[in-house]
């Protein structure tokens, strides 16, 4: 059973969506202290969260960077603003999906059951080592490791390398790379996948693997044996 970590202020909204996520058999937490997010996250281990924007103390975006320091959780935005930079904001952030309200409780569920098929599937199937470049990329731990130490990557940014070192050698498509990250593709904006790429090499610079993704201006990514010039 997978338990959903529902980050919301609105008491009304919180019991409408744990009630409908029960019925699905899903164990729904929410949060005593809005000031205490992170220790009860920590305290509850969620397979997932789902997270309002606007909430006491601190807005969503501050909660989903000091998630992101700590795990590679699935999260899912709610919001009653419409304004496309939340949207943006949200991805760049390391979010997987954004939903708006009002909206429609099928809809949420639909979107907490793709995320969870997507991660969970996507690391009990990918179990092995992939080495490159000297490196060992393990799936599961989100980890490279190599004589430079390890680096722990952010679901989005391992997907991106395994995408990229699926087709190495070969130019990836920024569209296709879009489409497999995030099913809302027509809300991220190219911004944002720029944003993701360049954190992934930031984060692979201490292992000097930051050369070997290289752009393809109008194009897309690859990735490559030999450092770019």
């Amino acid at each position: 059973m997978f338990k959903i970590m529902l980050i919301e202020d609105d008491i009304t909204l919180f019991g409408e969506i744990r009630e409908r996520l029960a019925q699905w058999s899903y164990e729904v937490y929410g949060v005593t202290d809005f000031g205490k997010v992170l220790q009860e996250f920590t305290e509850v281990k969620p397979d997932l969260v789902v997270i309002d924007i606007q909430l006491p103390r601190f807005d969503g975006f501050h909660w989903c960077r000091i998630l992101r320091n700590h795990s590679n959780v699935p999260i899912i935005f709610l919001s009653s603003r419409d304004h496309p930079s939340d949207m943006v904001m949200s991805m760049q952030l390391g979010a997987d999906d954004f939903i708006q309200k009002p909206f429609h409780f099928e809809v949420l569920i639909a979107k907490i059951q793709a995320t969870l098929r997507r991660v969970y599937n996507y690391s009990t199937e990918r179990t092995e080592l992939k080495t490159w470049r000297g490196t060992a990329i393990e799936f599961v731990k989100n980890t490279v490791t190599g004589s430079g130490g390890a680096v722990l990557l952010t679901k989005n940014e391992m997907l991106i390398l395994k995408i990229l070192l699926e087709h190495k050698n070969s130019i990836v498509d920024r569209g296709e790379i879009i489409k497999s990250l995030w099913d809302n593709e027509h809300f991220v904006s190219d911004n944002t996948l720029t944003v993701n790429v360049n954190r992934l090499r930031k984060k692979l610079e201490p292992l000097g693997l930051d050369t070997f993704i290289e752009t393809k201006v109008g194009q897309g990514y690859m990735a490559t044996e030999e450092a770019a010039e």
